[in-house]
């Protein structure tokens, strides 16, 4: 009944919340210029403009996410520049002071890049797959394909001869852990996985655990990979997270944006000569974006659909893995469950 209670009440506070909320961000003051839920490229300069209704204005206070950016004693326009805010969603508000009384109106803004480069690829090389392996992490490295796999009865960190597809060396999962990405750094496997919030360390060369780490704000873990500095990490949200290379304690985060906003469900990870390639899991598409690791801009996109003509299930056969082979400058990739896997070479459109 308690339960009940404490539901109704805040049923009953909505319609007060929601005159607030609209009284306060419509009042007899509001935006013109930019309207509420405007897109823009990042760069552009607005002149923003409000409706004033005539009334005697002692000064407005121009603010953006609650920074204070200009400060007005007349109606004219103010200028914004997008260039000096970064990208994702922006709150404008104008703070009003008229004949002693106060008033605040809003817009709201999408900061975007522009649309990311096209990329087409070319199948250089067809390699067997495991058909039971739901593949989460790749890595490559003379000759040897590293590989984590998923689900908690198929769990496993496993060396594979690139051109055999015979399994060298496994280590299964003890059904405790659903496996995640995984990437090596040095003479050590680093491994994530998914819902337990912590991630596991192994010796390269015996596969034999080293030790654990926790993960901090990031609460799942999807992909990982090491740009020679750092860890980068997914957690399959729009974010991901930088960690500490000795601790694996997260150091920061960092949100990736396309032309059309935030890119949700970032996955596999491998960084490839400065930038970031992620998996988007999507099981209507085979897709990999580019990212630039200081912005968190898409700069290209890759979509592989028509790659695998295997047979595939209506679920969980998704593309995912991406390993970086340097010596030939080309990309293996292969996804969940798939009897093959492929070395491509990019090109752009």
């Amino acid at each position: 009944m308690k339960q009940k209670l404490k539901y109704l009440g805040v049923v009953l506070a909505l319609p007060f919340l929601f005159f607030y909320s609209c009284k306060t961000q419509k009042g007899k003051f509001e935006f013109v210029n930019p309207i509420s839920g405007t897109k823009v490229l990042k760069g552009e300069k607005l002149q923003l403009k409000l409706n004033f209704n005539d009334a005697a204005i002692d000064s407005v206070v121009y603010s953006v996410d609650g920074d204070v950016f200009d400060r007005k004693t007349d109606t004219t326009t103010v200028a914004f520049d997008t260039d000096k805010h970064g990208y994702g969603n922006k709150r404008l508000s104008a703070k009003i002071y008229s004949q002693g009384k106060e008033d605040v109106a809003y817009s709201d803004l999408l900061v975007v890049p522009p649309a990311p480069k096209a990329y087409a690829f070319e199948v250089v090389n067809t390699y067997p797959h495991d058909s039971t392996a739901f593949t989460q992490g790749l890595y490559y490295d003379n000759g040897i394909l590293y590989e984590s796999t998923g689900k908690e009865d198929r769990t496993s960190l496993r060396k594979v001869e690139l051109k055999t597809g015979k399994i060298l060396q496994k280590m299964e999962g003890d059904g405790t852990f659903f496996g995640e990405g995984m990437t090596v750094v040095g003479d050590k496997i680093y491994f994530l996985t998914w819902l337990n919030k912590k991630g596991f360390i192994y010796d390269k060369a015996s596969l034999k655990l080293l030790k654990s780490f926790e993960y901090g704000k990031s609460q799942e873990g999807w992909g990982l990979t090491y740009d020679g500095k750092q860890f980068i990490k997914s957690d399959g949200s729009a974010n991901v997270y930088f960690l500490d290379p000795v601790s694996l304690q997260e150091t920061g985060s960092l949100q990736i944006f396309d032309d059309n906003g935030p890119v949700d469900r970032i996955n596999e990870l491998e960084y490839v000569d400065g930038k970031i390639y992620a998996n988007i899991y999507d099981q209507s598409k085979d897709e990999v974006v580019i990212i630039d690791p200081v912005t968190g801009v898409v700069e290209g996109r890759i979509n592989f659909v028509g790659l695998y003509d295997g047979v595939r299930k209506s679920a969980d056969n998704e593309m995912n893995g991406i390993a970086y082979k340097r010596d030939t400058n080309t990309l293996l990739v292969t996804g969940k469950d798939w009897t093959k896997l492929f070395e491509v070479r990019l090109s752009e459109r």
